[in-house]
Formats: structure tokens, sequence, C-alpha cells
């Protein structure tokens, strides 16, 4: 008799274990779907089951947690539709803008490397001319600047290489977004597709 009365205890024990586990997952999803929501992120089962640290398994066999997944998906996915033309938009704003600062940056660095080359020419045009007349100590300060300015004008070009690789990014960039934008207006344009 004494061996019937063990296995109840235990049992409404293993029960009540297993209903705050089942209650702590509950709780651990709908903070995972809450953080989700707050950083915008896409939520999907395998997202909230990661964050949330429970099992896809659990996600579907537990029917709270399930119609509080299936509600948050269809939630975002509203608010994705709407924010996705927007962000496009910024996007595409933001892109234009560099690309045009990198056209900007380019032209004034080719113009400044154009007028770092006429300023050497002059200087070692005035070299050759008076060579013969400095003395030794001239001679090195003017070699001195002219390093000084060959060091300049290869820093000039490497900028100048640099912002054309930047310009040709944004470029590439802004070709991506025009491409993109264009397939969510033909998403939108014709949503049964």
């Amino acid at each position: 008799m004494n061996t019937a009365a063990v296995p109840a205890p235990r049992t409404a024990a293993a029960l009540a274990a297993r209903r705050q586990r089942t209650e702590a997952a509950l709780h651990r999803v709908h903070a995972a779907i809450a953080r989700l929501r707050r950083e915008k992120a896409q939520v999907s089962v395998a997202a909230v089951a990661r964050r949330a640290d429970v099992s896809r398994t659990f996600l579907y066999d537990n029917l709270e947690a399930r119609a509080t997944v299936a509600t948050a998906m269809a939630d975002d996915g509203d608010r994705r539709v709407r924010t996705l033309t927007e962000q496009d938009n910024e996007r595409e704003t933001s892109w234009r803008e560099r690309a045009l600062n990198a056209e900007e940056g380019l032209k004034a660095a080719q113009a400044e490397i154009l007028a770092q080359r006429t300023r050497i020419g002059e200087l070692l045009g005035e070299i050759s001319d008076l060579e013969a007349e400095w003395i030794e100590e001239t001679i090195q300060r003017i070699s001195t600047e002219n390093t000084t300015l060959k060091q300049r004008v290869r820093q000039l070009t490497a900028d100048n290489r640099t912002l054309d690789e930047r310009l040709k990014a944004a470029r590439s960039n802004l070709r991506f977004q025009d491409r993109r934008i264009a397939d969510l207006e033909a998403g939108l344009a014709d949503p049964l597709s």
C-alpha cells in the first residue's frame, strides 16, 4: 500500500515542473517576439525558436506558442510591406548622394593632381635654369621640396584611385537598389504571383 501512494506526489511534482517549464518557455517566446519587433527583424518560427531557446517542435505543438508566433508573423508581414518601400526610397536617396559626393571628390582630386603636376613642372624648370648658380644647401632644399611634392602627388593619385573605386561601388549599389525597387514594385503591382 505504501508503494501506491509514492507515485502520485512524484507525478504531481513532475507535472508541476513541466507546467513551469512550459510557462517559462512561453514567456521567453513572448520576450523573443518583442525583441525581434524592437530590432525590426523578421519574425519567423526559426528566429523565435533561436531567440527563445526553445525547439521548433515546441512552437508547433504548444497551441498558445503557435498562435502567438502566427499572429506576430502576420503583423510582421503587414509592417514589412509598408516599410520596404520607405526603406528603398531612403537607400536610393543615400546612394545617389554618395555617388554625387564621390564624383565631386574625384573631380577635386583630379584638379589637385593637375595643379600639383603643373607646380612640379615649374619647379623642375626652375631647377634646371638655376642649377649652376645654386649652392649645395639650396639644391638640397629644392630636392627635399621636390620629393615632398612627388609624395603628395603619389598620395593624391592613391586618393584619386580610392575615390574612383568608391564611385564605382556606389554606382553598382545604386544599380542594385534600382533593380530591387523595380522587383518590389513588380511584386506590389502583381501580389498574386
